[in-house]
């Protein structure tokens, strides 16, 4: 029988848990217990600073990327908008809104498998107008990108570029044939050389087991990475995902709270699929979560960033 406590204590004194007792967690009868123990080890670590991003959907559809979750790629039929470059007056203006909201970061995400080197350019020139209104961290996600250009980036002010691991390795397979687990390791471990912060985490419920989570969480340790996204499957209409069944909610509470146990000085944040999860959120927030990207999301609704401010605070945390 695993010992919360003591697995707790190890974490809260500088040890981690091994792959095995994380399983054991998860398996755990006392989950009121494992919660709360998760949200210990956050406020040892992050006290009760809350993290806001937002995103704005720069670049839309036609991906040649088979990924069985994404309503953008070229390989299914889904009802969404496509066009090759966002509009430049609305991606700073969304800026300028979210900066006066108190949203501490934003992102101009592009479908693909990469962005080419004319549309980073074109990009390049909304992060400079939005520098010139606003002081907002800037982020980028732009696919699988080589050095250059991250560095790039880089030099033109953008701190923390996203790449999300999806899934577990031994599950990614399953999901995804036209690029490789290792190719978003390494973009990774390439935005990381170059001095790039990096966001990266994935998605739950597409049909993968608590080991095959357990197992990206470890990955994303490993890596280092200090901003862990956690989607919740929105089963899109027209990809192979779209009969998937919810998870319940136990599962996804579960999982927040070994996520933090795995990761416990990073900041673990509510990303896509929230709006399902609103009725648990005051409790994922004391389970371990303490960021969120708030605002409208890629090709579905999002959140409204004054009320979750107001909840985010009901929950005791801090901007």
């Amino acid at each position: 029988m695993v010992n919360i406590e003591i697995l707790k204590n190890r974490v809260l004194e500088g040890g981690a848990i091994t792959p095995a007792e994380a399983i054991a967690l998860s398996k755990t009868e006392e989950k009121e217990a494992l919660f709360k123990a998760a949200g210990e080890i956050r406020e040892q670590y992050s006290g009760k600073k809350f993290d806001m991003c937002s995103i704005i959907n720069a670049k839309s559809g036609k991906c040649s990327e088979d990924c069985k979750w994404c309503a953008q790629s070229a390989f299914f039929k889904t009802d969404i908008k496509t066009y090759e470059l966002v509009d430049e007056k609305e991606a700073v203006e969304q800026a300028c809104r979210n900066a006066e909201q108190g949203v501490h970061r934003y992102s101009l995400v592009t479908s693909g498998r990469a962005i080419s080197e004319a549309n980073l350019n074109k990009l390049i020139g909304v992060y400079k107008k939005i520098q010139k209104k606003t002081d907002i961290g800037l982020c980028a996600s732009m696919g699988l990108l080589d050095k250059s250009r991250l560095q790039k980036l880089k030099d033109n002010g953008i701190e923390h570029y996203h790449c999300n691991l999806e899934t577990a390795r031994s599950f990614f397979p399953k999901l995804c044939t036209t690029h490789s687990y290792d190719q978003k390791v390494l973009t990774i471990k390439w935005a990381m050389e170059i001095g790039l912060k990096v966001c990266s985490g994935g998605i739950i419920g597409m049909g993968e087991t608590m080991e095959d989570r357990i197992e990206m969480a470890f990955e994303l340790n490993s890596l280092g990475v200090k901003s862990i996204p956690l989607n919740i499957l929105n089963p899109v209409e027209g990809t192979p995902l779209e009969g998937t069944a919810a998870l319940t909610d136990d599962e996804i509470l579960t999982t927040f709270a070994l996520f933090r146990f795995i990761n416990p000085k990073a900041n673990l944040r509510f990303a896509g699929g929230r709006l399902q999860i609103r009725h648990i959120q005051e409790k994922a927030l004391q389970s371990g979560v303490n960021a969120a990207l708030v605002g409208d999301l890629l090709t579905t609704i999002g959140s409204n960033v004054e009320q979750d401010k107001a909840d985010f605070t009901k929950a005791g945390f801090e901007f």
